[in-house]
This record gives C-alpha cells, structure tokens and sequence, in this order.
C-alpha cells in the first residue's frame, strides 16, 4: 500500500531539491502517493497568504509532508511558513541529527549527534510588541509595577513563555527517541543561572522527567558551555533536547561541525503529524539554475523512511548518500574541495548519482 505524503515544493531552489528527493525516494522501491501543495512567497503574490488552508487541509489527512524550504522576509513581511505549520499543527518536536560522512570537508569526523529542539515556546512563540505601540507601553507599565524595572521608551519587546506541559513532553520525545534509535544519554541546555523562572523551569522539569528513564543516562549544560564543549569534544555528546531559540542555534553549530547545512536533514514531528525538510535556506538567488545540494532534503527523505516504519529502505538510502559523498566524484560545487572545481554536478546529476547507488 502507498504511503499518503503532503509534498510542498517551496520556493527558491526548494521546488529542484523537492523533486530530485521524490525520485531518490520512489528509487528505494517505497511506494507513494504524493498530494502536491504549493506555499511560499509566490503563493503570498498570487493569494496574499503564503499558506493556504488546503495545505494545513492535505497534512492533516495524509499526517506525513515532505517539504522543500520557504523563503522567510527578515524583518518585513509574513511571519515564517516553517512556524505557522509547526503552529497548527502542534509539532512540537524538532529533531536534527548532525552525523559525519567521510568525503564531507570538516575539521570533525565521527559525530553522531541529535538534537531535539522545542518548537512551540520560548522566544518563536511570536508574542512580541512594537516599538511605541500600545502594548508595549501597556507592559512597560505592568514591568515597572512588578518588578520596579524599567524598559525604555524605545524598545520592542518579546516575552519567553516555557511551560511545564511542553517541558515535559520534549524530554520524554527526546528520551524516547534516545530509547528507539539505541543512544545512551540526553542532555538538557539551558541558561537557568540567568533565567530562573523560564530556563529554571526547563532544567527543574528535565530533571525530574528523566528519572522516568533510569536506563539513559542524564545531565545538563548551560548554553554557552554546550557551544564551547561541542566545538571542543563533540564525540561527548548524543542527544541534546533544549527549548527553542538554543534549539535553533545549536543545531547550525552541529551542522557547521558535520560540513554545513547541505547535510544537515530536519524532522518536525507532533502526535498527529510529522513533516520532514531540510534545515537550510531556499537560496533564491540559485533557482532555476540546477546548481544546489539536494543532500540535505534527500536525507530528510531518509527520515521520512524511518518514521513509517521503511527503516531497510531508509539504511539503503542513507548507504548511498554515504557512498556518493564518499566517492566525490558527483557531488555538487559546495561538497568539492574548491568550489570552483569544473568536476561539480547539479542537482539532478547528484540525486541521479543516489539513485544509481541504490542499484
């Protein structure tokens, strides 16, 4: 039987990337019926929203998406797409594993790392006031009042919620995940020295739901520390489980050490849904030019495999991605020792290269 998949091609150079990881992965002999979904900054153009309600409608029947990335304006414009789906759909979980493969330029070899970031709290909650607007000054007021401190006049403001109820339930995915995939140890990374009410929170609530695993080990890093050790001694670490915004931040940090985000795979995942995607950009300045690593969004592919139960399928693929990088000969100017190299593939010719080792 197929499997039913959301497939949202993005925007940028995420619709080539799309379609070279829905060939590798209909190469692994899986099957699938794909529903076609388009979001995105041409869908905002056309519609004056980059997310139509069909999308959300398609994810929530099939459950499974597998999307390309989607151009986020930086200070202007829309909210982004990634966080309005993670939004609606309650996916709370964002795991990103940072894993070396040989061929791949770094100063590290032998990680095998995860993170597991919270993805609904802490500063990307959205819950933000303008500068001079009403509801700034409003809690402005209600700080001075509270706390005796004062916010100047002239500040935007954005409030951290975490919560206990999601506290609790990332570090029971994070241990949870620990447990299927045969790792040993969760830390929790916080700033709780500084921010005793929210990162106090976290790490009090970690500790405690940690004890419901005794089999795995356990322990904690405040954020900056976390950056120095895993530049200094990545091999220390297995799974990283930590609130958003850290989240976010540490996850490029480990796909800096494994080569860059053209290896880096994503998962977003909540108790109804899961949506897979690469965790770099859409590059706009590339589309069209068939000319971008497709690697990234064709190892997400691979964790798609995983989360329905296509784990031999998954292996293969993962087997050959590691062979073609391996090998360099077809890989993409940004996997080559100088990126100027004649000797680089695009994009079709490095998925093609996939689907051939897959044979």
């Amino acid at each position: 039987m197929a499997h039913r998949v959301t497939l949202i091609p993005g925007d940028g150079t995420g619709p080539e990337i799309t379609e070279a990881t829905r060939r590798v992965l209909e190469a692994t002999g899986v099957a699938f019926e794909w529903d076609v979904q388009h979001a995105g900054l041409e869908v905002f153009k056309k519609e004056g929203t980059p997310l139509p309600d069909r999308v959300l409608d398609s994810l929530r029947r099939t459950k499974l998406g597998l999307k390309g990335p989607i151009t986020t304006p930086v200070g202007t414009g829309f909210r982004s797409v990634n966080v309005s789906l993670r939004k609606e759909l309650d996916l709370y979980a964002c795991i990103r594993p940072c894993k070396t493969y040989p061929g791949v330029r770094s100063r590290y070899d032998r990680i095998d790392l995860v993170i597991v970031r919270e993805n609904t709290e802490d500063l990307y909650a959205g819950i933000e006031f303008e500068r001079g607007s009403k509801g700034a000054a409003a809690l402005r007021e209600l700080v001075l009042s509270e706390s005796r401190r004062e916010i100047p006049e002239d500040a935007g403001i954005s409030i951290k919620p975490i919560s206990v109820a999601a506290t609790e339930r990332i570090v029971r995915h994070a241990f949870a995940y620990a447990n299927k995939n045969g790792r040993n140890k969760v830390t929790a990374v916080h700033k709780a020295n500084i921010m005793k009410f929210s990162d106090g929170l976290f790490l009090d609530v970690a500790r405690k739901t940690a004890r419901e695993f005794p089999d795995i080990a356990f322990e904690d890093r405040i954020v900056d520390n976390m950056c120095m050790q895993l530049v200094q001694t990545p091999e220390n670490y297995d799974v990283l489980v930590l609130p958003n915004l850290y989240g976010d931040i540490l996850s490029d940090l480990g796909a800096g050490l494994i080569g860059g985000l053209g290896v880096a795979p994503g998962a977003n995942l909540g108790d109804t849904a899961a949506l897979f995607e690469p965790t770099h950009g859409s590059a706009p300045r590339y589309a069209g030019q068939d000319k971008v690593n497709p690697f990234g969004m064709i190892l997400s592919g691979m964790l798609l495999l995983r989360h329905i139960n296509e784990r031999e399928a998954a292996d293969r693929l993962e087997r050959a991605v590691a062979q073609v990088i391996r090998e360099g000969g077809k890989v993409t100017y940004d996997m080559k020792p100088k990126r100027d190299d004649p000797t680089a593939v695009g994009t079709r010719a490095a998925a093609d290269a996939v689907i051939d080792a897959l044979r």
